[in-house]
């Protein structure tokens, strides 16, 4: 492939959110000599391959946005294919654009939440490319199951001295849809198990949401950059994940690529977790409780090989390498 364009939210190594999305177009960028991405912003001097081509078209008006949108992805055509990243709203603009030169239309999306917005994309996308067709929450013959896009070079397996207790770890934006507060009382019921929590609250309903969670009495952390979280993965015992069933959390899988254990509610990582009793009910703190004093009781050799394994099955089904091969075969399909 000769020309791939590229539709994002953000290019920026701090993003608290988006910061993962580096890696990926660096991963497209290994596959395709040209990689044009639009974005509505991106950080300044963002180290990027040398045949990747950045432009923005962030404005103060919606009405402008649009605009410079359509400007820009003009004078990034022709192109081989296009991908739009996580926002169906990208497909619909770019359609009138790249449809009537038969240019591929790819949505990459994971989310539990359907909209009428993502009707019509997966209705204008010529594929749609998502984690598991269980993380995208349409009923569609488009669907493309390949995997998350970890870049699993980021993370490494850390040795974690015996201590006493166990050091829970949760992360994620502080949404209704995370199950924050099931798991704080549920690793409340446990005595012996500490939890670290770090999230943002990006919109009002987040910070409402924050203001609840802090009656519980929990410590509660702000957003951490990035490049932060493999120390934080170190000095971690466990990751507790209770995001809403469908989507499955990109953090479980970072988790995973650097050996740390994981308890999870979403049904969707049961391929990640084969073999080991790594789930709870999602609505339910002593089913929480429990996984903790189950994962409390294992010695560390036995936690250790958790880790090992789940880090061998993101390596293979869910690198940043094996996403944009897909990506790359889905474009071409």
């Amino acid at each position: 492939m000769r020309r791939l364009v590229f539709l994002t939210q953000a290019v920026d190594p701090l993003h608290p959110a988006l910061a993962a999305t580096i890696p990926k177009i660096r991963a497209l960028a290994a596959r395709v000599e040209q990689v044009a991405v639009l974005a509505q912003s991106a950080a300044p001097d963002v180290d990027l391959p040398a045949n990747v081509e950045l432009r923005t078209f962030g404005a103060p008006s919606r009405g402008r946005r649009l605009v410079l949108f359509e400007r820009e992805l003009a004078r990034m055509l022709p192109a081989d294919a296009a991908v739009a990243h996580m926002i169906p709203v990208y497909v619909l603009l770019a359609a009138p654009l790249v449809r009537p030169r038969r240019i591929p239309l790819i949505l990459w999306y994971t989310h539990w939440k359907a909209s009428a917005e993502l009707r019509a994309a997966e209705r204008l996308a010529t594929a749609v490319v998502s984690v598991d067709r269980r993380s995208f929450p349409l009923a569609s013959a488009k669907v493309r199951a390949i995997g998350h896009g970890i870049d699993v070079t980021e993370f490494a397996c850390s040795d974690r001295a015996e201590h006493a207790g166990v050091r829970a770890l949760v992360l994620g934006r502080y949404s209704p849809a995370k199950g924050l507060e099931t798991i704080l009382r549920g690793v409340q019921a446990v005595d012996g198990v500490d939890v670290e929590l770090h999230g943002a609250a990006l919109n009002d309903v987040e910070r409402r949401h924050r203001e609840e969670l802090a009656r519980l009495g929990t410590p509660l952390g702000d957003a951490l950059p990035r490049v932060e979280l493999p120390a934080l993965f170190a000095r971690s015992d466990v990751l507790v994940n209770n995001m809403e069933a469908g989507a499955p959390d990109k953090v479980v899988y970072e988790a995973a690529a650097a050996c740390l254990p994981v308890l999870a509610s979403n049904p969707v990582f049961d391929d990640r977790f084969a073999g080991y009793p790594l789930f709870f009910d999602r609505g339910s703190p002593d089913s929480i409780a429990e996984r903790l004093r189950w994962f409390a009781w294992l010695s560390g050799g036995a936690r250790a090989e958790i880790g090992r394994t789940l880090r061998e099955r993101v390596a293979r089904s869910h690198s940043v390498d094996t996403w944009a091969d897909g990506v790359i075969a889905a474009a071409a399909a």
